[in-house]
Formats: structure tokens, C-alpha cells, sequence
């Protein structure tokens, strides 16, 4: 019996038996990869979908315009931010999850992603879902106490915790998001009890710590400032493992007694899992331009906020590692949604 031999594959087949399978196998490994690096090489071929899991105007959803905007000018399609609210942002990321992996969904969320998937049951795995593209942007908080409350640190408010367990009162913008489990985690640290007092959003937060109904809450920088400038309320330490620019005097959090402590908020862009990594590295590319621009980086600044861009690998250790520890938090300190 004749056979043929096709150099290559190491393999010969029967002619009458037309073509062994493995040949068929290794041909449509290729002819997948090839149409894959193909599809990679075009994208994007249609409009593209840029998901915001929150409602328009918020830093969130400013961020993914001006990224989607970029990428319309540069890639030739348009990228259209839609808007997807609910469940604490939830709804959207579920909406990315079950998306197809073609790069033709994407997602621009803030930290609250893991957050949440670490604190309740969510129909989402931040880890397994996604394919991290870059972390955006990046900022501390400010720990801002009522200014009657009688501390000027971190250290007088632990004391203060220690000494009235369960009477010091923090507020947060609603049960599992980054300033709830920040809280919680200085709590942790510090081995105190302290009550949590969550509300609808940051906006309704702060009266309640001005007013002294409650006793402090973590504020963005771009919120706080005004408020501590007026003398509305104490800035007395910085959430982040450096200090503010915007704020040289004011201590770390870790610096004043909690060692450990770092707790930042970021705005990232990410795909479903499974897409192309050269379609994700042509994302990474042109997103790390659009927010190192000039003009948007001087915004940042002025805002205490970091530009960051990094490349995905990056972002992707940055996204598991936090994720284990809120969730290690959470286990430890049998935090729920109630």
C-alpha cells in the first residue's frame, strides 16, 4: 500500500483513507489562528461598545468618553459609551461578562467591580471574566472626621474607637463598595470596632459627617478639598501608600499607626475574557495614550488623581491581588450585605 508523506507534520496518510485526522486537526489549529491574528490585525470591523456600569456625568463615565473618543479618532469606528446602571453597578459588569470575545464590548468601571464580587454574590468573576486592559487613572482618599470630633490623627481616632467600642461611626456610599471595605480594613488593622453608616451615595455621606450625625468617611480629593478648605470638615491622614502632592503635610494612614494600610480607588478599562491579545494590546496602547494627553494629565493633577496606564499583565496582578485581599477581609471580619 502506497502512502504519501506531508513534509512538516511528521506524519504520513493513506491516500485511500484520504486524509489522517490529525492532519485535519493541525490544519484547522491553523487556518484558527490565522483568521484570529486576521481578525486582530482589522479590529475594530464595526462600532464598539464602551460600557459604563453607572449613570452619566460621574468620574466613571467622563473618563470613558474621553477614552472612547480617542479611540474613535484612531481606529476608525466608533465607540459608543452605554450608559448600564443597577445592582451597584453590577448590571453593566455582567452585561461585559456575557459579551462576546471579540473586543467589540468593553468595560470602563471603578474598583467597585471587585468590591462588590468579594463582598456578595454577584453573577460576575472579576478574575475570570475579564481581560484586564489598563488601570486609567488612580487616587487616594482623605479620612475626613466631623470637626467637633475631638482627633486630629489616626491614631487619637483609634485611641477614641478603643476606648467607646462600637460608638465611633463612619459612613461609606453604600454596603461593599471601596470606602465601606476601606473602613473596614483600617478597622481590621487597627483591631477596633467602629459603625458602619451606609448611604445612597458619597453626595449624601458628607452632610451626615459635617453635620456630626456621623463621626468620618474616606473622601475623594476632588469633593474633600472644598470641604476642608472651608473648614466643613478635618482632613487628618491620606488612604494611599504615598502622600498627596496636593496635601504634603498630611500623613499616610499607614504612617500614623496603622501599618499595612493602603487603599486607593481607580477607573479601569477591560474585555471579556478570551479576546485576542493583540486586540488587547492594541487597546492598552492607545489607552495609555489618551490619558497621558497633556491637557488630561494637568486635569488629573489638579484633581489629586494619577494618570496611569499600564500595560495589562500589570493591571491584571493588580486586579487578583486586590481582589484576595478584600476578600480575606471579608472571610476575617464576616462582613455581609445586610
Amino acid at each position: 500500500m502506497r502512502f504519501m508523506r506531508f513534509h512538516g507534520f511528521g506524519f504520513a496518510c493513506n491516500p485511500v483513507n484520504h486524509v489522517n485526522p490529525v492532519y485535519w486537526f493541525v490544519f484547522g489549529v491553523f487556518i484558527a489562528l490565522a483568521s484570529a491574528v486576521s481578525a486582530a490585525q482589522q479590529y475594530p470591523v464595526r462600532p464598539v461598545r464602551v460600557v459604563v456600569p453607572l449613570t452619566p456625568g460621574g468620574g466613571v463615565d467622563i473618563l470613558a468618553r474621553i477614552v472612547a473618543d480617542h479611540y474613535s479618532q484612531v481606529l476608525g469606528q466608533r465607540f459608543i459609551v452605554d450608559n448600564r446602571p443597577g445592582a451597584g453597578g453590577s448590571i453593566g459588569v455582567e452585561t461585559v461578562a456575557k459579551a462576546a470575545p471579540d473586543g467589540h464590548t468593553l468595560l470602563v468601571s471603578s474598583s467597585s467591580m471587585v468590591t462588590n464580587a468579594a463582598i456578595q454574590s454577584v453573577r460576575y468573576d472579576p478574575i475570570r471574566d475579564f481581560q484586564p486592559v489598563t488601570k486609567l487613572t488612580s487616587n487616594a482618599y482623605i479620612l475626613l472626621t466631623t470637626p467637633s470630633l475631638p482627633v486630629s490623627s489616626v491614631k487619637e481616632l483609634v485611641a477614641l474607637a478603643r476606648s467607646r467600642p462600637g460608638i465611633v461611626t463612619y459612613a461609606s456610599s453604600g454596603t461593599g463598595g471601596v470606602l465601606h471595605l476601606g473602613a473596614e480594613l483600617l478597622c481590621a488593622l487597627a483591631g477596633v470596632q467602629m459603625n458602619h453608616v451606609p448611604y445612597k451615595g458619597v453626595a449624601d455621606a458628607y452632610p451626615a459627617v459635617i453635620s456630626g450625625q456621623v463621626n468620618w468617611v474616606l473622601g475623594n480629593p476632588l469633593s474633600a478639598l472644598p470641604l476642608i478648605k472651608a473648614g466643613r470638615v478635618k482632613g487628618i491622614a491620606v488612604s494611599g501608600a504615598a502622600r498627596m502632592k496636593v496635601l504634603p503635610d498630611l500623613p499616610t494612614i499607614a504612617e500614623s499607626g496603622v501599618p499595612g494600610y493602603s487603599v486607593d480607588a481607580w477607573f479601569g478599562l477591560f474585555a471579556p475574557a478570551r479576546v485576542p491579545p493583540r486586540i488587547v494590546e492594541k487597546l492598552y496602547v492607545e489607552a495609555s495614550r489618551a490619558v497621558r494627553a497633556p491637557e488630561l494629565e494637568r486635569r488629573m493633577q489638579a484633581e489629586a488623581t494619577d494618570v496611569v496606564g499600564n500595560p495589562p499583565q500589570e493591571f491584571a496582578a493588580q486586579v487578583k491581588a486586590e481582589y484576595e485581599k478584600w476578600r480575606s477581609l471579608v472571610a476575617k471580619a464576616g462582613l455581609k450585605i445586610q
